[in-house]
């Protein structure tokens, strides 16, 4: 069930806040800035669905976002617990950093760990199947894919360059809860 906790930048052991309600989270979140939705598939994908079937599924909600945003590109990315880099790219996402960008991702399968920095705060945004998280250009983060990444996520971009990250050197993400 997805989640939002909220804790102070100062104290990583009291949340502040917290809930797994799906309206509390996005009013949380559109507090900062941050778009937060639940979207559904036009049609059932299965077990293991082909990149192709993905964005097939959920064109309707990409048009939508491209129209609103006008985002450039978008691709599938699939990240299961038998990929041999998946430490090493745990490791990566793990440090905190920037987009010159708004991050956009939709969870097809599976979950993934946002972790936001902003305003003396950290919000930690649990994303399970179906929900949609952008985050806008330059906020600090970071993102928890588990020690058994296995998700399926929708990338919305606003460059065809895609995905460019720029590392903050701060190693406060190393307090926080992580994803088992």
């Amino acid at each position: 069930m997805s989640g939002l906790t909220i804790f102070s930048d100062k104290e990583p052991q009291q949340p502040l806040w917290q809930s797994q309600d799906a309206q509390a989270i996005q009013q949380q979140l559109a507090q900062i800035g941050v778009r937060f939705e639940r979207w559904q598939a036009d049609h059932e994908l299965g077990e293991s669905p082909q990149p192709a079937a993905v964005i097939a599924a959920y064109q309707h909600e990409i048009d939508r976002l491209v129209a609103e945003k006008g985002y450039q590109s978008w691709d599938v990315i699939s990240m299961r617990p038998d990929n041999a880099q998946r430490e090493v790219l745990r490791e990566k996402f793990l440090a905190e950093h920037t987009h010159g960008e708004d991050e956009v991702r939709f969870f097809v399968e599976g979950a993934g760990l946002f972790c936001l920095h902003l305003e003396g705060k950290i919000f930690q945004i649990l994303c399970e199947k179906n929900d949609l998280i952008s985050v806008p250009a330059n906020t600090r983060h970071w993102f928890d894919m588990g020690s058994a990444p296995n998700f399926t996520a929708i990338r919305v971009f606003d460059n065809p360059e895609g995905w460019v990250a720029h590392f903050t050197g701060d190693q406060i993400a190393q307090d926080y809860p992580k994803l088992a």
